[in-house]
């Protein structure tokens, strides 16, 4: 029965990890989202057109829950920061 809750502890532990790096990563998408949100592409730099053409069809195949809880993610942070810089 120990090894049995060793493995249990284990898988425990491991999910949390997951659980964190998903919540990093929501942060990530999130923050992409409301950048691109915010670009005019009339006065990006060629180069970097391609670019966000990339990211903006990445983010747009995601399932729209997994956006809209990467948006909430980093909206907390965002309305942080308009509050600092309004002050």
């Amino acid at each position: 029965m120990p090894h049995r809750d060793e493995q249990v502890s284990m898988l425990g532990h491991e999910l949390e990890l997951l659980m964190g790096e998903r919540q990093r990563l929501l942060q990530v998408v999130g923050a992409t989202a409301a950048l691109v949100a915010s670009l005019d592409s009339s006065v990006l730099p060629q180069g970097a057109i391609k670019s966000a053409n990339l990211v903006s069809s990445t983010l747009n195949a995601l399932p729209e829950e997994t956006l809209r809880d990467a948006l909430a993610a980093v909206r907390a942070e965002i309305q942080e920061e308009e509050r600092v810089i309004g002050s």
